[in-house]
């Protein structure tokens, strides 16, 4: 279950940045039951993503992080929201961003929304770590 919310949570965030970075992140289907369906669809690329590329990278790139003081991350994450777009587009998913400068801010709307989503639908999995 806290998969699932987590996979919405992202596709808010998406869709936010969606209404923001118009027409330079553009979600392309027809109809609302589309473009919901289209965005779940990048939230879970997303999240496969994050899940298995971004540690291996930050493994290899930790003296990066460490001499950037982290900003080597914002653009790691721009990166893989790219990646995410180079995806969906092999699976045909009508999700579109249109260069890395925009994917920068895409992935940091994506973050900061997610934060706030998180804040106020808190996961229950997170709940069961802290008991332990």
């Amino acid at each position: 279950m806290s998969y699932l919310l987590k996979i919405v949570v992202t596709a808010i965030s998406l869709w936010v940045t969606t209404l923001i970075f118009a027409p330079n992140i553009d979600v392309q289907a027809d109809g609302v039951g589309g473009e919901i369906g289209t965005l779940l669809i990048v939230a879970l690329i997303f999240g496969l993503v994050n899940a298995i590329i971004k540690p291996i990278i930050k493994v290899i790139g930790c003296a990066l992080y460490a001499a950037s003081l982290g900003l080597f991350g914002l653009i790691v994450n721009a990166a893989l929201f790219l990646l995410v777009d180079v995806i969906g587009d092999q699976f045909s998913v009508p999700f579109h961003i249109e260069n890395f400068w925009y994917a920068l801010l895409g992935a940091i709307v994506v973050a900061v929304v997610g934060w706030v989503l998180n804040l106020v639908v808190p996961d229950p999995s997170d709940k069961k770590k802290k008991k332990k």
